[in-house]
């Protein structure tokens, strides 16, 4: 089969696509034949040698894929048959045309639903339902700040909230990227470029504070989360984009306001947690399949929408690469596989 490849860690230009060995599905684990993955900063890293596979995970890059069933393996339970419509969450290998996955990691995809659309959903939807209620325990008429807003997750998250019946504010860097999460539903957008998202966050909550921060920036906006977190917050961390290097009094700052922080990550390096990893990510699958999936069909109420932002074909991987690093995308970035 063909996948996305490179040889040693460096930049974009090291991609490639490339002949490997199809993978057989283990012990209740299910074969998709894909036909879209798409792009996550996680695949960034992996690239540059700084976030690699966990032990046994396939080290073709792709957190996330959609397609059709190929083959089901030993053990598996009968939920799935051949030449159903699939999205799957992974901890590698989707930027192939086939991969492996545990059953309990696939999700139907709508009747009325691309595979271009199904594959932009698996990974930053799932990521924001996590850190909003498995995390967060967000509650209906409370504040969340999204950084990164008009992100994939960014984008989800905006929906997700709004479907919780909560208030959701962003920031975001252009003009262009505020304008989409406020049609996404954002409440409020600040732009972190020119504007001090936490005077700004502050003045649109007459002074109280948000109630949830969800941060992949990290050590660079610390002062300023804890400036708009409200009494009792929660700062939700899960992604380090400015590092993690914090010079200040954090802790200080952060009793004072009763707050916690809290750090998450869809996807484990170490081999012991594995098999517990997998059960959360299967419960976290099966809680999203059930309260979220069906607002992805026509007739819903609320109505959510994966926004694919653009799509690049799997031998111009390097392309997709360098137009996430540019940081220019409003949704996500769909790799589309060969036949």
């Amino acid at each position: 089969m063909l996948a996305a490849y490179f040889d040693c860690p460096g930049g974009p230009e090291n991609l490639y696509m490339k002949e490997v060995m199809k993978p057989n599905p283990g012990e209740g684990e299910v074969l998709v034949k894909v036909f879209a993955s798409a792009l996550n900063r996680g695949d960034l890293l992996q690239r540059t040698g700084n976030y690699p596979p966990p032990k046994g995970a396939s080290d073709i890059l792709g957190l996330e894929a959609a397609g059709s069933v190929a083959e089901l393996g030993p053990g598996c339970s009968g939920c799935w048959k051949i030449g159903d419509a699939v999205m799957a969450l992974l901890p590698g290998g989707g930027q192939a045309q086939y991969v492996t996955a545990p059953e309990g990691l696939l999700m139907p995809i709508p009747k009325d639903m691309t595979f271009i659309q199904a594959a932009a959903i698996p990974e930053a939807w799932l990521t924001a339902f996590q850190l909003l209620h498995f995390v967060g325990k967000v509650q209906e008429g409370e504040r969340v700040l999204i950084h990164a807003g008009a992100s994939g997750v960014g984008m989800a998250a905006i929906q997700l909230v709004r479907l919780a019946k909560a208030i959701p504010i962003v920031t975001a860097g252009t003009q262009e990227k505020l304008e989409a999460t406020a049609k996404a539903g954002a409440a409020a957008g600040f732009n972190y470029k020119n504007e001090d998202f936490s005077e700004k966050v502050l003045e649109f909550t007459q002074g109280s504070g948000v109630d949830i921060i969800l941060d992949c920036v990290g050590a660079s906006y610390w002062e300023k989360n804890l400036n708009c977190l409200s009494t009792d917050g929660r700062w939700i961390i899960y992604g380090l984009l400015s590092g993690g290097e914090v010079h200040g009094d954090l802790l200080a700052r952060l009793v004072s306001k009763r707050a916690s922080i809290h750090a998450s990550l869809l996807r484990t390096r170490d081999k012991e947690a594995s098999s517990v990893f997998l059960q959360y990510k299967e419960r976290l699958v099966r809680a999203f399949t059930e309260e979220v999936l069906p607002h992805f069909s026509g007739g819903a109420s609320p109505r959510l929408q994966p926004l694919v932002d653009s799509v690049h074909p799997l031998h111009a991987i390097a392309e997709a690469h360098r137009a996430m690093e540019e940081n220019k995308n409003i949704g996500k970035i769909v790799i589309e596989i060969p036949v």
